[in-house]
């Protein structure tokens, strides 16, 4: 239980220097020390472990920042981002849910696009934990919806905690369609956070097919966690603007990958 505990501190300590080499550009690992309180190669052993997954990079006495990490946006400013794509790939994902169908849908933006368009699927059962996919839902369906219930993530319009994890355990679930912030075919599906990885981790137990939907910017980016290897993938939908290798790459490991196509004016 004490390695289980540590091994959760160093985990906690290590997003926080990450963030902190984020928004200062650099900083000195005698500055972590003091910070943190622990010893230099408590620090450094954290620094070789975030530059090993491309989070950091390491420099003599201390880390600076890297382009290729990725922190998670509110939900209001994804909102806007690539919202062309995200329609697209919505609808593309649409195909594979049909009547009578359990699914569970993942908190975000391009899960939330799906959702508005499952207006005409009679005995349709959804499961999230967002809670803006299931007020639309409910305002506008017919769909049963089951609200995964724990701690509200202020800003991300979600619940995450072990109340939520409990109840996703105890359900199985024809598909789920998973967001992501990042994907590669070294770090497989990454989010900047424990609390969602352990709900996405759930999610893809609790179903017999696992759909990603994730547009082309979040191809080749790395977020904090790996909550899955791209292994445990059926399907990823994303868009026309997808890097051809990545996609030639994960189609070679057995995925189906659809590169939806962008209809202007939707």
């Amino acid at each position: 239980m004490a390695k289980q505990t540590g091994a959760m501190l160093a985990q906690v300590r290590q997003q926080t220097i990450a963030e902190l080499v984020q928004k200062m550009g650099n900083i000195t690992v005698n500055e972590l020390c003091a910070r943190f309180k622990v010893s230099p190669a408590t620090i450094r052993n954290d620094l070789r472990s975030l530059e090993s997954r491309s989070v950091i990079k390491r420099t003599h006495g201390g880390a600076i920042s890297t382009t290729k990490m990725v922190y998670e946006l509110s939900t209001v400013q994804k909102e806007v981002r690539n919202i062309n794509e995200k329609k697209a790939i919505a609808r593309a994902a649409l195909e594979f849910i049909q009547e009578g169908d359990a699914i569970a849908l993942d908190s975000g933006t391009t899960t939330f696009e799906l959702a508005r368009l499952l207006t005409n699927i009679r005995n349709l059962t959804v499961v999230t934990n967002d809670l803006q996919i299931a007020s639309w839902l409910e305002q506008n369906t017919s769909v049963n919806i089951l609200l995964a219930g724990g701690q509200v993530r202020r800003n991300f319009r979600c619940t995450t905690g072990q109340s939520a994890l409990e109840m996703l355990s105890m359900l199985h679930v024809d598909k789920a369609f998973i967001a992501v912030n990042g994907v590669s075919i070294k770090s497989g599906l990454t989010t900047p956070t424990m609390d969602m990885a352990c709900i996405k981790k759930q999610m893809i137990d609790s179903a017999d097919k696992v759909i990603l939907l994730a547009d082309s910017s979040k191809i080749g980016r790395t977020a904090f966690v790996t909550y899955a290897p791209v292994s445990v993938l059926d399907v990823m939908i994303t868009d026309e603007f997808a890097d051809s290798s990545f996609v030639d790459s994960l189609r070679s490991t057995g995925v189906s990958v659809i590169c939806s196509k962008i209809e202007a004016g939707r």
